[in-house]
């Protein structure tokens, strides 16, 4: 790869960079990444206590050392409340840093919601409804020194020139903002291993200043992160005594850019004792995105797996890049992992929730 070549391809990704933030991470796994996916999901589960961990790489092909990582672990746990409801509370912590600007988004996030049992019973199906909300902070931070412009480029010499002046001028290289969203989720439960749910949620609700330049001076613009609406579903639903679907969707609209996953996994039962939770998935999902003017596109296609044993769960997926950037990439993606861990209690009400 040429010099000239490298610093373009450095640059549409240093643009990436600075153009997410106004955007949010997502992960391919979002099923398993239930408290950044909605607040309502907080102490939504059929143990007591739920810890979650995500990591995900992306652009490695591309970017190498300087691809992309993002990583989440959360906290929540379920609280009973009188006869059949709960309440739920959680604690967050995710960060991201992306490409050769080491641009990095950290933020924690406390979030709380109440289930409400709106009809059925302890022994058959039972409908709840949840409430949720979250508050956080947000810490950003970029490496402008490692940034590279087009006008650094020295047509004379033929090669980037550190010490001609980019004309680019930045205030801040670290800022903090306070962050605050909301949710809705509905969930049926017919028995232990069969339910459904819906959600919906809105995150950025003060719509937080994002800016690394001085609002204040003359002919600049704040620039603050487009609020985000979440639409979600699934379920879970076994076909035989040994083999069930799991489907999900998920649709993320934020400022002018929409993206739509939707994807399902088998999932076989396994071990001759049912008393002891012995499951394997196997799934295949797609990601939809428009980015802005551009029609609806295939962005790339998401297969995974995830066992499950006991109170233990591990998920895998791999991202194919099927975009117009697979040229760059080769089609290759991001990889991503999940580990869960339920701590269950000897709660004896009957009451049931999804599974995630």
């Amino acid at each position: 790869m040429n010099l000239f070549r490298q610093i373009l391809l450095t640059s549409f990704f240093a643009l990436l960079a600075l153009g997410v933030t106004a955007q949010d991470i997502h992960f391919s796994q979002f099923y398993n990444s239930p408290l950044n996916l909605n607040p309502a999901m907080t102490g939504v589960m059929n143990c007591n206590i739920r810890l979650i961990g995500n990591y995900r790489n992306q652009w490695s092909s591309v970017l190498r050392s300087n691809a992309f990582k993002t990583y989440a672990v959360s906290y929540d746990q379920k609280i009973p409340v009188g006869r059949s409801d709960y309440f739920g509370f959680g604690l967050g912590l995710w960060g991201d840093k992306a490409g050769e600007l080491s641009f990095s988004t950290t933020q924690a996030k406390l979030s709380a919601s109440y289930s409400k049992r709106m009809g059925g019973d302890r022994r058959g199906t039972s409908h709840y409804l949840v409430v949720g909300a979250e508050a956080g902070i947000v810490q950003r931070s970029i490496d402008f020194i490692a940034a590279r412009f087009g006008s650094q480029y020295d047509y004379d010499l033929g090669e980037y020139n550190q010490f001609l002046q980019s004309g680019e001028f930045f205030d801040n290289d670290n800022i903090v903002s306070a962050d605050f969203g909301a949710g809705l989720l509905w969930f049926t439960t017919l028995d232990k291993n069969n339910s459904f749910y819906g959600g919906v949620a809105f995150a950025h609700l003060n719509s937080p200043k994002v800016s690394f330049i001085d609002s204040t001076a003359v002919n600049r613009e704040d620039i603050s992160v487009y609020s985000k609406f979440t639409i979600h579903g699934g379920g879970e639903f076994m076909l035989s005594d040994r083999m069930g679907i799991v489907p999900n969707l998920v649709a993320l609209i934020q400022g002018p850019d929409l993206e739509i996953n939707p994807g399902a996994s088998l999932k076989f039962l396994m071990g001759k004792n049912r008393r002891i939770n012995q499951a394997f998935q196997l799934g295949l999902w797609g990601r939809l995105s428009n980015y802005g003017e551009s029609g609806m596109n295939m962005d790339a296609i998401i297969l995974s797996t995830r066992f499950d044993y006991e109170n233990f769960g591990i998920g895998i997926s791999y991202d194919i890049n099927v975009s117009d950037l697979r040229a760059a990439s080769n089609g290759n993606g991001g990889f991503e992992f999940s580990l869960l861990y339920n701590i269950c209690g000897n709660e004896r009400r009957g009451v049931y929730c999804p599974n995630f």
